[in-house]
């Protein structure tokens, strides 16, 4: 027996016209924080951060580019302590490799950076299957420069701050999706083969840049659940008839799913 709301064609006819009059103004409210974005200030990047890369070797952060004049880089939480990616980050990347080719014929390039040794995400990308482009920023303060990347000193001392905000040092739960449900952090961490204190040393978001005159500026950047609209997954369980129906962490890297099938049946 369903245990949610029935009823017939027309009831739901009429609640899915409501709901897309409410749908529709959601997206021209989408595109005005679009255009608003757009709108943001450019900031010159004065410091010369250095990248280890497949492809450009050694690379500054405007080789990134590759000739085109606008970059995106997502920041994947795999510390130099971590011996696998962050499963929550590797389930947003696993889709990169489809829509990175159609961004690079459209003048934007599309990275992930980290700060495990180059060495580390080779491993890692082999093992996942992805092509698309994977920097490290080892040795760089790349990413504490873009609040992504935390020392013990601020976790100690409570002087966290990310996303936009001082996080508290008592805060049961960091401000990262999916990870915020109880056991999350302990369960994740236990995937990158780190303790929880490790783990959350990283934090995830993605940041834009502008190559302009042979200048690179910063334009944007987003945390936390601002990240949602790029999880490809989320859209479309968000369209599902239970939703995102989290109760606790469920995510695991995608070459593990068919191993704990397989556990399941056994233990059945």
């Amino acid at each position: 027996m369903a245990t949610h709301t029935t009823g017939t064609r027309e009831e739901w006819l009429a609640a899915r016209l409501e709901l897309l009059a409410a749908e529709k103004e959601l997206t021209r409210r989408g595109d005005e924080l679009t255009r608003r974005r757009q709108e943001l200030p450019w900031v010159r990047v004065e410091k010369a951060y250095r990248f280890e890369t497949n492809q450009e070797g050694s690379a500054s952060l405007a080789d990134l580019f590759r000739g085109r004049s606008q970059l995106l880089v997502y920041h994947f939480m795999f510390g130099p302590d971590y011996t696998a990616g962050c499963p929550a980050c590797s389930a947003i990347a696993d889709g990169f490799n489809g829509f990175a080719v159609h961004l690079a014929n459209h003048d934007v390039m599309l990275w992930a950076v980290s700060r495990a040794p180059l060495v580390k995400l080779q491993a890692y990308e082999l093992r996942m299957g992805w092509t698309f482009p994977w920097a490290s920023s080892f040795g760089s303060d790349f990413n504490s420069d873009f609040n992504v990347a935390i020392t013990e000193a601020q976790q100690r001392d409570g002087t966290i701050e990310y996303n936009y905000r001082r996080e508290a040092a008592a805060r049961p739960r960091p401000e990262v999706p999916t990870r915020a449900t109880v056991g999350g952090p302990a369960k994740h961490a236990a995937m990158t083969g780190t303790d929880v204190a490790t783990y959350t040393r990283e934090r995830p978001g993605m940041s834009a840049f502008v190559l302009e005159d042979g200048v690179v500026y910063h334009t944007y950047s987003t945390y936390a659940r601002g990240l949602d609209a790029l999880w490809g997954m989320y859209q479309w369980l968000d369209r599902a008839p239970k939703g995102r129906n989290e109760t606790g962490p469920w995510l695991h890297h995608h070459d593990a799913y068919e191993q704990l099938s397989e556990r399941g049946r056994a233990a059945s």
